[in-house]
């Protein structure tokens, strides 16, 4: 070969291997200012006092926290070069749906986690991407969802729309249309009338509280097989908004809160597996004989703050109900203790009525009790019967402050481990009181109108485990004698 055509040859090998080279010293696109990334694809841009969308992002950017800035807008080019993130935290911006083009997310084909909450959308996007595992679009100004925001995601498995705008005109009638496998939704503190039709069958907690229902659909929950915590507190429910049905199907239901609602009497139909069932602060009035009984798994039943007296439980309404041990009826009606309470309860909250008498054989089946509160009634000494705490050996905690007792009453249980009397009108403590409660460790007796020669002077003798005693505001001059060497 000539020289020549040998020399251009090696000009040209030599310029291929200079470009390679350039090629491959190239830098990758560099981490915007003030950020973090790593090489496994993390780019961490939260709380930097961002006012726009960082732009040229590493392309290979697959986890993207924006969350605490201040940015207005979404460029979908910028987005799109990003094709395999997989998490993109937007929380506390101020984006607005003006800012939020319809086709932002469509190029994101392998994202699963979006985290919206706290901007200023007022319209949620026509198309999110059908790889979304979570969606969270709380603390906006959503007024409208599509059927493309939620529906066609098999692998959609939380929402989060609380604290939003949305009424019922908002929502189409298959939100969820092909997305089945929706276990979590959250939509509290809306505006709501009626609980959404056409649900996932797979939730398994749903929060529609701090809404405004009225009614739940016939069938609303019909294909809830799987629900385990519904909570619809703080609505405007009534027993007209409901059937015997409603709740019946939900058999896997173990939570159910309608606190804050207008419901006059505990709704029928309720499912058999349900632990702990809210039902305070309604209107209730009555207990029949058949509401409760088929609830066999309960375990908590909270019904203070209602309209309940003592004749509108039906004597029988806890039969059967052995696994409840915590009933709350405070502030109520309760003109006396009521017939038939639950045999294995261990907390049992009657505070705040008026109830005026204990009579012998009130606990006579509740031999379980520990924890016993009737404060604030209109309790007098002589209308507390002397046995009427007799089949209590497991009680701990007696409280009887509050009332209108004189003296201190006899036939407390030798168990108990804290007693409280205080602001009564106690002004003497009688031989016998207080003897045998040797493991009692804290005694409250304040703001009474005790006076130390009103105490029976050896009325301490037996309390070797006190620990605590509280006698301020009495009529005391000196420290009463013979307290027990225990006292902190």
């Amino acid at each position: 070969m000539p020289a020549v055509g040998r020399g251009l040859l090696s000009l040209l090998s030599l310029l291929s291997l200079l470009s390679r080279g350039c090629a491959a010293a190239r830098p990758a696109p560099a981490c915007p200012r003030d950020c973090g990334c790593t090489q496994e694809g993390v780019v961490d841009c939260g709380g930097i006092d961002l006012k726009e969308f960082p732009l040229l992002l590493p392309e290979l950017t697959n986890h993207l926290s924006l969350q605490n800035n201040q940015i207005e807008e979404i460029f979908p080019e910028e987005l799109a070069r990003l094709h395999r993130l997989e998490t993109l935290n937007l929380q506390n911006n101020r984006l607005t749906s003006k800012g939020l083009p319809e086709e932002a997310f469509e190029h994101l084909e392998n994202l699963n986690y979006l985290y919206l909450a706290n901007n200023k959308l007022t319209v949620a996007p026509k198309f999110l991407p059908n790889t979304l595992i979570s969606a969270d679009f709380a603390a906006n100004y959503l007024t409208k969802i599509y059927g493309l925001t939620f529906g066609q995601k098999p692998n959609l498995r939380s929402v989060y729309l609380h604290n939003n705008k949305l009424s019922d005109a908002g929502l189409p009638d298959n939100m969820f249309n092909g997305s089945d496998n929706v276990e979590i939704l959250i939509m509290s503190s809306n505006f709501l009338k009626y609980v959404p039709k056409n649900l996932p069958p797979a939730l398994y907690k749903l929060h529609l509280k701090n809404n405004k229902l009225e009614k739940i659909p016939k069938g609303a929950f019909n294909e809830l097989t799987g629900l385990r915590e519904l909570y619809l507190q703080n609505n405007y429910l009534t027993n007209e908004g409901m059937d015997n049905e409603t709740f019946w199907k939900l058999s896997g239901l173990e939570y159910l809160d309608l606190s804050s609602n207008n419901l006059s009497q505990i709704p029928s139909g309720l499912p058999r597996n349900i632990v702990l069932l809210h039902l305070e602060k309604n209107a209730i009035k009555m207990i029949g004989r058949d509401v409760l009984t088929q609830i066999k798994n309960l375990e908590y039943l909270l019904l203070h703050n209602n309209k309940l007296k003592a004749r509108g439980i039906h004597p029988l309404a806890f039969h059967g109900l052995k696994k409840l041990h915590t009933l709350h009826l405070y502030n109520n009606m309760l003109e006396r203790i009521p017939s038939g309470l639950p045999r294995r309860v261990k907390t049992l909250m009657i505070l705040h009525n008026q109830i005026s008498e204990i009579n012998r054989n009130d606990f006579a089946t509740t031999y379980f009790l520990e924890e016993l509160n009737l404060s604030y009634n209109k309790l007098e000494s002589p209308q507390i019967h002397r046995e009427a705490f007799r089949k209590l050996r497991q009680l701990k905690s007696l409280d009887l402050s509050g009332n209108n007792l004189h003296t201190v009453p006899f036939g407390f249980p030798k168990n108990l481990q804290i007693l409280k009397l205080k602001e009564n009108e106690i002004s003497v403590i009688p031989k016998g009181t207080l003897s045998g409660m040797t493991k009692l460790r804290e005694l409250y007796l304040s703001n009474n109108k005790l006076k130390v020669n009103s105490i029976y002077s050896r009325a301490w003798e037996e309390l070797i485990s006190l620990q605590s005693l509280d006698m301020a505001g009495n009529q005391l001059t000196s420290i009463p004698p013979g307290l027990p060497e225990s006292l902190e």
